[in-house]
C-alpha cells in the first residue's frame, strides 16, 4: 500500500509549523510587528512635521515631500511671531510645581495606605482611584465660579498659576498615590524600624529610607505627572485668556501660532512650534526611561 502524497501547504501554514518547533520565530515576528506599528503610528508623524517645518509655504501641509534640503527659518519665526519662549516657560513651571506638589502629598498618602493599617483603608483607596475616572469637565463650572471670585470675592485665581496647578494636582494625584502605595508597601518593615530605633520619626523615615528605596516608583509617578501636566489642554484653555502673560501653557502658544498669520495659516511655523514644544518631554523620557520601565514593572511584583 503506497503512501499518500503530502498535501500542498501554504506559506502561512508552513510558518506556523516552523514556529511550533522554534518558538523564537514567533517572538521575533511579534517584535517586528510591534516595531513597525510603533514607527508608523508614532515616529512617522514626527517625520511628517519635520518635513512640513523645513518646507516653505503651506502647500505641503497635507502631502509633504521627502525630507531634503530645506529652510529652518520656520523655527526662528516661531519665536518672532509670538512669545513662544514664555509659553514654554509657563508649561515647564506649571509642570514642575505640580509634580513637586503631587509627589509630596502622594508620598504622605502612599505611606499611610501602604504601611499603616486602619479601618476603611481599602474603601478609601478605592474612592481615591474612582475620583481619577471622573471627567475633568465635571469640575470646570464650580472651579470657574470659585476662581473668578463668584463664590468668595477674595479668591480670584483666573489667569494665575493657581487656577491651573490646583486642578492639575487633584486630577493627577490619584495615580501617583496608587503607584507610591504599591512601592512603599514593599519596603521591609525592618528597615523602617531600624531608622526609628535611631531616633528618626515616621516622617523622617519616609523621606530618608522609604523614598530613596522607592526611587523607581517616585521617578515613574513624577515623570507621568510632568508629562500629563505639560500636555494638558482643557483647564489650560478655559482657565486663562490664552496669552503668554496669562500663564497659558505651550498648547496655547501653538493655538496663537495658528492665528498669527495675516492671510493664511502657515503650517510650517505651526509644525516647527510643535517640534520645539515636544522636545522637553522627549528629553525627559530619554533620560528617565530606565527608571520609568523599572517603576512600571517592579511595582507589580510583590517580594
Amino acid at each position: 500500500m503506497g503512501t499518500e502524497p503530502e498535501p500542498n501547504r501554504g506559506i502561512l501554514q508552513k510558518w506556523v509549523d516552523s514556529t511550533i518547533s522554534d518558538p523564537e520565530k514567533a517572538y521575533r515576528a511579534m517584535f517586528y510587528v510591534a516595531t513597525i506599528f510603533f514607527v508608523v503610528t508614532t515616529l512617522f508623524p514626527f517625520y511628517w512635521m519635520l518635513v512640513v517645518a523645513v518646507t516653505p509655504g503651506s502647500s505641503y501641509a497635507l502631502i509633504p515631500p521627502t525630507l531634503g534640503a530645506g529652510s529652518f527659518d520656520s523655527f526662528v519665526d516661531v519665536f518672532e511671531r509670538i512669545a513662544f519662549a514664555r509659553y514654554m516657560f509657563n508649561s515647564l513651571f506649571l509642570a514642575t510645581v505640580t509634580t513637586a506638589l503631587v509627589l509630596l502629598l502622594a508620598s504622605l498618602a502612599g505611606y499611610v495606605f501602604g504601611r499603616l493599617e486602619f479601618p476603611g483603608r481599602r474603601p478609601l483607596m478605592l474612592l481615591i482611584l474612582a475620583i481619577s475616572y471622573f471627567p475633568p469637565a465635571a469640575f470646570f463650572l464650580p472651579l470657574f465660579q470659585l476662581f473668578t471670585g463668584n463664590v468668595f470675592p477674595w479668591v480670584e485665581l483666573y489667569n494665575t498659576p493657581g487656577a491651573l496647578i490646583l486642578p492639575f494636582s487633584s486630577l493627577f494625584m490619584p495615580l501617583s498615590i496608587f503607584i507610591l502605595t504599591t512601592f512603599y508597601g514593599q519596603i521591609p518593615d525592618g528597615l523602617e524600624d531600624a531608622a526609628r530605633v535611631e531616633g528618626t520619626t515616621r516622617l523622617g523615615a519616609l523621606f530618608r529610607v522609604i523614598v530613596p528605596l522607592s526611587a523607581p516608583g517616585v521617578a515613574t509617578a513624577g515623570v507621568l505627572t510632568f508629562i500629563a501636566v505639560y500636555n494638558e489642554f482643557f483647564f489650560s484653555f478655559l482657565m486663562t485668556d490664552g496669552g503668554a502673560q496669562d500663564w497659558a501653557p505651550v498648547v496655547g502658544g501653538l493655538i496663537q501660532l495658528q492665528r498669527a498669520g495675516q492671510f493664511e495659516i502657515t503650517y510650517s511655523v505651526m509644525a516647527a512650534g510643535s517640534i520645539i514644544a515636544v522636545l522637553p518631554v522627549t528629553l525627559l523620557v530619554v533620560v528617565a526611561q530606565e527608571k520609568i520601565v523599572s517603576g512600571l514593572t517592579s511595582g507589580a511584583l510583590k517580594e
